[in-house]
């Protein structure tokens, strides 16, 4: 339960700018105290917290920052919290909600974009809950005790894109589980040239610990090649704590009286819980390990929104896990991955959330995301569960994209073999916003499912279309596409103890949807940039040479390969698709067919009628963009 919330600062958003109905906003930042009882059932689901030390009434005591905006005048919200988890400490709902940069403290009325969560009336909060995440940048942070005595090994993944002398042990820039001995002699390094390349032992001798946190190579790590690192550590973190933390804020904001410290008081009677790649593979975890529920076994969020989070879940309650890692390994995957699995604790305890599972083509191309609908064998469909939706965002990358695209990917200093995906799906997560919140408050369904399916055809093979694609001029398929397999850490897994190396199991059966004749994706919910194509933008994209592994997925983005602007360009290339001259008279007429695209969209609920200006806004300059490309 929370404690005490400590306000560091208070202020009016943009000077009490009114955001529709909702009128005014505020933002408030601060840290939340939490004490939780260790003993109690719900609570000892996380790793180690036995091990926690404890105050004079027998709990376990933590902290996180804390970030909310909300009406300032909450009788005119529309009563629902919207919890966006941070991912790696940052803030995501506000830019990809509204359309909008990425800020930790949106301040401006740029930094609020076209006020889309405000003006719908949300509460939107955040707390930090990663105890990894370093104090710098406005990333929002989770300060926990540690399991005193506690120890055991860490498997640390790395992939450099360019050639480096050292390397952290810690993903991107997160804190490192310090080495116990740098002289360990059972630590152990191996390395693979590439995804589908042999695991080769480096010897001890060649590599060495810098310090407790970073290692080096006899002649340097080379781009493009993955390395695993082994070694021992101790007195760890407790990381699971974070999903109590996610949990009691929830609660304390729903329920907390204003006596207690709530500034949401009496203003909310729904929650939403929201997470993006690694927060969204943090609430299927949370869905997995029955910690939707609070102490007095009130169901906080009534609504989870895992987006792209495909099949995975990942180190959030491992003693000396790294909650910034991919998964526990990127070459598999832990079971389970459909409803039947993964919900199961759900159904048996009778108090199911809503739940949304959107999911980009990317997440089908690095082979987990159909795990989520079919069976365990991947033979047949699997259908979702009555409460659950599970929809693909046809022909897009991990993130909407921008007009132009940046060259090279932000988060990981990776560059593709080609032009990164430039279709911005923020406009479906507007219309899934709106169809959620319905569904929860007023019991209206929403759109059915709609994703790839073994049953009709439209889940193929990702290597059965590369013959296709070796076709369009300048394309480069990927050589390798790696098949997730299954991993075994030990018998201990579930309480949070793994045993390396993995044994690794059976290859799962994987799927991505079939395409039409421009290469473009067939299943799932079309976006407007694929109902009216100027190009095939697909959910994969080569790593560049220049960064090692050249026939290796690049992860998480997708390519824009644009089609021949005329038919003579497309007869002199022997390109197979129909040149845009061919298919649009001009602008004016593509203008027209995006028009029709996005009023059938909108039709459909998928989108929202506000949005049509900006669609077309946006039809704009990517008819732009793509006629300079050369």
């Amino acid at each position: 339960m929370v404690t005490k919330l400590d306000i560091h600062t208070r202020t009016t958003v943009l000077e009490g700018k009114p955001f529709g109905d909702a009128g005014a906003y505020e933002k408030i930042s601060g840290t939340l105290h939490f004490a939780v009882d260790p003993t109690h059932a719900i609570n000892q689901r996380v790793t180690d917290i036995g091990l926690a030390p404890r105050n004079a009434q027998g709990l376990v005591e933590f902290s996180g920052d804390f970030y909310v905006l909300k009406p300032v005048d909450m009788k005119k919200g529309n009563g629902t919290l919207f919890v966006d988890v941070p991912n790696r400490g940052r803030k995501v709902a506000i830019e990809m909600f509204n359309s909008t940069p990425r800020v930790p403290d949106p301040t401006t009325a740029k930094d609020f974009g076209n006020g889309f969560l405000l003006r719908q009336g949300y509460t939107v909060a955040w707390v930090g809950w990663q105890v990894d995440v370093p104090r710098q940048d406005g990333l929002m942070v989770l300060d926990v005790p540690r399991a005193d005595g506690a120890a055991g090994v860490v498997r640390c993944r790395m992939r450099p894109n360019e050639p480096s002398e050292s390397l952290p042990l810690a993903d991107r820039y997160h804190i490192p589980h310090p080495a116990l001995d740098l002289n360990d002699s059972e630590a152990w390094m191996s390395a693979r040239e590439h995804g589908g390349a042999e695991v080769k032992p480096v010897p001890r001798s060649a590599w060495r610990f810098v310090d407790a946190g970073h290692i080096t190579i006899d002649g340097g790590f080379r781009p493009g090649v993955i390395y695993d690192v082994v070694y021992r550590s101790a007195n760890p973190l407790l990381t699971g704590l974070g999903f109590l933390a996610v949990r009691d804020m929830g609660a304390f904001l729903r329920w907390g009286a204003t006596a207690e410290g709530n500034p949401c008081a009496g203003g909310l009677t729904h929650a939403t819980l929201f997470g993006v790649s690694q927060s969204g593979r943090f609430l299927r975890e949370i869905l997995y390990r029955g910690l939707e529920q609070d102490e007095q076994g009130r169901m906080v969020y009534d609504a989870v929104w895992p987006h792209v989070a495909g099949g995975r879940r990942g180190e959030f309650n491992l003693r000396l896990g790294q909650p910034s890692l991919n998964s526990h390994g990127t070459v598999g995957v832990l079971p389970p991955f459909n409803d039947a699995g993964l919900f199961a604790g759900l159904v048996k305890r009778g108090k199911m959330p809503k739940i949304f599972a959107t999911n980009t083509s990317a997440e089908y191309w690095r082979g987990d995301a159909s795990l989520t609908h079919t069976d365990d064998a991947g033979v047949k469909d699997a259908e979702p569960a009555p409460f659950v939706r599970n929809y693909l965002f046809a022909c897009t990358q991990h993130t909407p994209s921008t007009i132009p695209p940046p060259p090279t990917d932000a988060n990981t200093g990776a560059r593709g073999k080609h032009v990164f995906n430039i279709v911005d799906y923020a406009p479906l997560l507007r219309g899934a916003a709106v169809n959620l919140d319905a569904w929860v408050k007023k019991g209206a369904e929403p759109p059915p499912s709609a994703y790839p399916r073994v049953a009709d055809g439209t889940a193929v093979m990702a290597e059965s279309l590369g013959d296709y694609y070796k076709k369009i001029p300048g394309a480069t398929f990927p050589g390798r596409v790696v098949r997730p397999s299954l991993l075994d850490f030990g018998p201990d897994i579930d309480k949070g103890i793994a045993v390396y190396p993995a044994k690794v199991g059976a290859k799962l059966q994987a799927y991505v949807s079939a395409v039409n004749a421009d290469g473009n994706e067939v299943a799932g919910v079309i976006p407007v940039e694929i109902a009216a194509p100027l190009a095939t933008l697909t959910g994969w994209n080569p790593r560049h040479p220049d960064q090692g592994a050249a026939q290796d997925l690049m992860q998480m983005r997708g390519s824009t390969l644009v089609f021949p602007r005329t038919r003579a360009e497309r007869e002199k290339h022997g390109d197979p698709r129909p040149s845009i001259a061919e298919r649009y008279a001009s602008r004016g007429a593509y203008l027209d067919a995006v028009r029709a695209a996005a009023q059938r969209l909108i039709a459909a609920r998928w989108v929202l009628a506000e949005d049509m200006d900006a669609i077309l806004a946006r039809a704009e300059a990517r008819w732009d963009y793509l006629h300079q490309l050369p």
